[in-house]
């Protein structure tokens, strides 16, 4: 098993692909704010993972465990801290001319309702349009599947890849 360096942490988070959650414990240097490390310079190339789970929904739910592995990030649609580890938000929130636009989020067979920051001056789509940001927070979410009926996922961030997921508004 793997043994952290005195400069590592670790924190429990859950990683999502087109086609599977993945829980575990990243492993990262103290310095890195997790909840936003995949939109920093120092994003790994392969997430290291430390007690990973991995669950595929769909007709039948299949499972998998691994005590390391090293995922590549760019397989990754949307990142977060588990639930119950607090974050710092990574927006200041009397930020004028900015408001929260109620979305669901489709990841795979993930579906996120949450809210996403945008300006009052545009409206989604177009703030998606010319948005060059690699990944894109989600603030205040509930994360569900349907294939997992069990699965409601409370969180208060969550970052996803804007051109991997769908983006739903509701009237």
């Amino acid at each position: 098993m793997y043994t952290l360096k005195d400069n590592e942490k670790k924190t429990s988070v859950m990683a999502y692909t087109e086609d599977a959650l993945i829980y575990g414990e990243a492993v990262s240097t103290k310095i890195v704010r997790v909840n936003i490390w995949m939109r920093t310079d120092s994003a790994p190339k392969y997430v290291h993972l430390l007690n990973v789970q991995i669950v595929r929904p769909g007709n039948s739910v299949k499972t998998m465990k691994f005590d390391e592995m090293f995922m590549p990030t760019s397989e990754l649609v949307a990142f977060h801290v588990a639930p119950g580890i607090e974050i710092d938000l990574d927006y200041e929130e009397g930020e004028s001319n900015r408001m929260m636009q109620p979305v669901k989020v489709i990841l795979g067979s993930f579906v996120v309702e949450s809210v996403v920051r945008i300006s009052t001056q545009t409206e989604l789509g177009n703030s998606l349009e010319v948005g060059r940001t690699n990944w894109l927070s989600l603030y205040e979410a509930q994360i569900s599947n349907p294939y997992l009926p069990q699965m409601n996922v409370p969180v208060e961030m969550l970052l996803v890849r804007p051109e991997k997921v769908g983006f739903g508004l509701m009237g």
